[in-house]
This record gives structure tokens, C-alpha cells and sequence, in this order.
């Protein structure tokens, strides 16, 4: 059975305006992701692959082309249809965490499942089953401070993970860590793939890049697919 386009992008440009200067950050960009590939994104700082991220994640829009997500194209999806969609669709991984400092990994997990309005005996099953699969069941009461930077981008991916997306979209997710603890993260990217989730992460570091079934490079607003 042929698997379905989660994304696809068509003649995508994305033009910003700085002083006098025009500044093309994607520039006649296109690409396709299918349902349960693990696919890189990799540029150097200022090529644009942040820019690609926030209209893959409905964070910002496109100036020229068209993204469709699921099949549908991108306008026909009303602000509360986006607002949904990042919230349930898509599990954000970001290089500083974004953890609330005064709540516990266990508060931070649980976050975006309230505003989802799932009952709380359901959300504490959810928060439970994310925080073991990332392996720190036994550290839920602790607050970020208390944690290492890998654990609190374990805490980062729990909480993505408790929202059961259809795409996880990774922006620099070892950017901030170690190689060694960088390895462990990596790991548990490939175990999510392996069971069977979409996987979208954007990376300046090759070693990160290549782990990927699937490496698309961007240079200058420009696209290009990697053969293996």
C-alpha cells in the first residue's frame, strides 16, 4: 500500500525585507515528506532551514507556492484548523527545550495535553507512558534546573510525545548538548521512527544529518535532495 504525503511543498519562496535589502530565505523551495520516513533538513546558519520549519510547523506562512499538509492545502485550513494542528498534529522539538522553569517535568509534559482539554485521569496515563518511554519516570518531580540538558530535552520529547502527533519536527535538537548526550537523543529519535512516526529534524551538523533515511540540503533559500 503506497504511503500518503504528510507534506509537500511546491515552488515555495518566503521573502523578507531587511532595511533596503531583500532577503530570499526560501527561494522556489519544493519537497515531499511521506507518512513514516525520518528525514534531515540540513544548511548552514542563514540558509533558510529555520524559515522552512516555521511554514512545515503552520508557524508562518509562504509568499509564493503552496504547502500541503495532509493532502490539503495550506489556506484551506481556518486559524482555529492551524491552531489544532500544531497542537495535536505536531510534536515541536526545539535546541533550547522550552520548558517552564517553575513546573516539573512531570507539569511540563502535561501542558499542552490541558490545553487540549483531555480529562486528567487520561492526561496523567499520557504523561506517564511519555516520561517512562523517555526514561525518566523516576524524575517527573523535578524542575529543569534539576536536570541535565539531556534530560531536559528528554522532558522536551516526552512532552511531544504525550500528544500522540502524526510529525515530530525537531528543530537543533542536540544544538545544545554534548556529543555523547547528543547520541542518547539521537537514539531515541530512530526508536520513535521505528515505531512508525514521521520524523522532520533540521540540523546544521552533519553527523546528526546523515542518521536520517532521507538528507534534503538548503543553501541560499535553495533545496536539493541527497541520493544515498
Amino acid at each position: 500500500m503506497e504511503t500518503k504525503d504528510i507534506i509537500r511543498l511546491d515552488d515555495v519562496s518566503k521573502v523578507y525585507t531587511i532595511g533596503d535589502t531583500e532577503v530570499r530565505a526560501l527561494d522556489h523551495a519544493s519537497l515531499c515528506i511521506k507518512e513514516g520516513e525520518f528525514v534531515s533538513i540540513i544548511g548552514p546558519s542563514g540558509s533558510g532551514k529555520s524559515t522552512m520549519m516555521n511554514i512545515i510547523g503552520c508557524l508562518d506562512i509562504a509568499d509564493e507556492g503552496h504547502y500541503y499538509l495532509n493532502g490539503q492545502p495550506i489556506e484551506s485550513y481556518s486559524e482555529n484548523d492551524l491552531a489544532r494542528i500544531r497542537n495535536k498534529q505536531i510534536g515541536f522539538i526545539f535546541q533550547n527545550f522550552n520548558l517552564i522553569g517553575n513546573l516539573t517535568a512531570e507539569e511540563n509534559v502535561e501542558l499542552p495535553l490541558i490545553y487540549q482539554k483531555v480529562p486528567k485521569a487520561q492526561r496523567q496515563a499520557l504523561v506517564d507512558q511519555a516520561l517512562v518511554r523517555v526514561q525518566l519516570g523516576k524524575r517527573k518531580d523535578h524542575k529543569p534546573t534539576e536536570l541535565s540538558g539531556g534530560q531536559q530535552q528528554r522532558v522536551a520529547i516526552a512532552r511531544a510525545i504525550a500528544t500522540k502527533p502524526s510529525l515530530f519536527l525537531a528543530d537543533e535538537p542536540t544544538g545544545n548538548l554534548d556529543s555523547a548526550t547528543g547520541e542518547e537523543i539521537m537514539k531515541l529519535f530512530h526508536e520513535l521512527h521505528d515505531a512508525g512516526h514521521t520524523i522532520v529534524l533540521i540540523t546544521h551538523d552533519e553527523e546528526v544529518a546523515v542518521q536520517a533515511s532521507r538528507i534534503i540540503r538548503i543553501k541560499d533559500g535553495h533545496v536539493k535532495e541527497v541520493s544515498r
